[in-house]
């Protein structure tokens, strides 16, 4: 096993310092492939993990981000390994842009951001990312006001309806039972029973 402070080993060819990452889903996966990928391919310095690609919090990771100097080259050995989606390979790759670093993936030649070529398809990507966002964005809306048009209402159901309401307030009045009994004769917090009387009071 590699220590901690292992300052990974330098490309012969671009003299740039390359560091490894890899990811599997579960526990009972193995590791042993992408290591033996990323060692072929020049690092000795790998930080691996076993935690699920749409889990947030990947402790590696973020270890790996903290760890890179400028020049270095993180090398996975496909995209998916590194990234849940578009969007969050995007952010990664700001983050290492924005500590001097490069990506490359070993899978996908064209993934390479110390060339030209890698770097402007990632702009491409990062392009079509947005664009893709301000669609989502634009059908919600129109979505949103086209059911408005229709007389949808938005937001949350009150979870008692005037009428429960109102008798509610007679069985606590006229009938003297408690707040308690009668939220839990309607099937609802006390606290829940105590909002709704208090907002018809004040109508």
């Amino acid at each position: 096993m590699r220590h901690a402070n292992d300052p990974g080993t330098l490309d012969l060819i671009t003299g740039k310092r390359l560091i490894g990452y890899a990811r599997v889903s579960t526990d009972d996966q193995d590791l042993s492939q992408q290591r033996a990928e990323l060692h072929a391919a020049g690092c000795t310095r790998i930080f691996a993990e076993k935690v699920s690609g749409t889990h947030s919090k990947r402790p590696e990771l973020a270890r790996m981000l903290d760890h890179l100097r400028p020049g270095d080259v993180v090398t996975v050995t496909r995209l998916d390994r590194l990234a849940r989606n578009t969007r969050d390979l995007l952010d990664i790759a700001e983050q290492l842009q924005a500590k001097g670093a490069g990506l490359r993936s070993l899978a996908e030649p064209w993934a390479d951001t110390t060339s030209p070529a890698g770097r402007m398809v990632l702009t491409v990507f990062a392009g079509i990312a947005e664009f893709e966002r301000s669609l989502i964005v634009e059908r919600t809306r129109n979505g949103r006001e086209a059911a408005m048009k229709r007389g949808v209402r938005f937001g949350r159901r009150p979870t008692l309806t005037p009428a429960q309401i109102a008798h509610a307030r007679r069985l606590i009045d006229a009938e003297g039972r408690t707040a308690k009994e009668v939220a839990s004769l309607l099937g609802v917090h006390r606290a829940t029973l105590y909002r709704a009387l208090a907002k018809q009071a004040c109508l």
